[in-house]
């Protein structure tokens, strides 16, 4: 059965949005989340079809919890629900992502049953046009322009909130010779297996890229040094243990080597997270790699 998230502090509106939504030709299970934080971690966990989600959230509103929600890779086609009709606010709804907006004293069972079918659809076709975009083709990771994009998205986020920001920079080792030894198409295959042991080793609100060629960066939201340091030692130690079997039959042993950094004193601008986590890359190289 589809999934249907409502993000909204007032309970009266869950009860009015079950009643409207059991009305539907196709029913949707509701989940409700009454407040930012609930509502930001059950979003960005994909579990949902569709997301109506309330503009006014306390001291946070729903603009800044759909930007955090989209920093992290949320792909969840969202309704923006406002109290009142307010051109500026619905402008600011749909350039920020969502894919419709109501007034909710104006909803109806028929009409909020439209704007998810048209949302769901046309969040298909535009998830399919960002992935061409976005996404690196061999890793399935996000590519250099998708990390501009999210690391751009999360500094804003610090800033607003004082949230934690950490940027690790992963570089395989010795990569030619990866290539030579077992052609290009085994270094493909090399490249994806580390993609997937990125993924394994950072949480699922983290984000990971291919940053180009043979260097990966992971984006880890609400963390500093420390946690970046323990993120690049688990990478290291799980690769150093790894046989990757490829699909001649051989298998290929490959060391990274790893730099990291977080925001703080010294580091207080993207520019600067990035340089100190590519400086300490170039120091794990220069102290013999892995």
């Amino acid at each position: 059965m589809p999934r249907l998230l409502l993000i909204d502090d007032d309970r009266m509106q869950n009860r009015l949005i079950g009643e409207a939504v059991r009305s539907f030709r196709e029913p949707f299970l509701v989940d409700w989340a009454e407040d930012y934080d609930s509502g930001l971690e059950k979003l960005v966990s994909g579990g949902y079809d569709v997301c109506l989600l309330d503009y006014g959230l306390g001291d946070r509103n729903g603009l800044d919890l759909l930007k955090a929600a989209i920093a992290k890779g949320c792909r969840t086609p969202v309704i923006m629900l406002t109290a009142h009709s307010d051109p500026a606010i619905d402008e600011a709804a749909l350039e920020t992502g969502a894919l419709d907006y109501l007034v909710k004293g104006e909803v109806t069972s028929g009409l909020l049953e439209r704007s998810i079918r048209y949302a769901s659809k046309l969040a298909g076709t535009l998830g399919q046009l960002k992935e061409l975009a976005s996404l690196d083709q061999l890793t399935g990771l996000g590519n250099r322009r998708e990390f501009h994009t999210a690391i751009n998205a999360e500094w804003e986020r610090h800033l607003r909130y004082g949230t934690g920001l950490a940027l690790v920079l992963v570089d395989v080792d010795n990569f030619k010779s990866v290539n030579d030894t077992f052609g290009h198409a085994g270094g493909d295959e090399v490249l994806s297996w580390i993609s997937r042991i990125l993924r394994s080793n950072v949480r699922t609100v983290d984000r990971c890229f291919r940053h180009g060629g043979d260097e990966f960066a992971c984006l880890l939201s609400d963390s500093g040094e420390a946690q970046a340091a323990n993120c690049g030692l688990r990478i290291v130690s799980t690769l150093a243990d790894v046989e990757i079997p490829l699909a001649d039959g051989r298998h290929a042993s490959v060391r990274v080597s790893v730099g990291g950094a977080g925001v703080g004193p010294g580091v207080e601008s993207i520019d600067a997270l990035i340089r100190a986590a590519d400086a300490a890359l170039y120091e794990a190289k220069h102290r013999g790699r892995n």
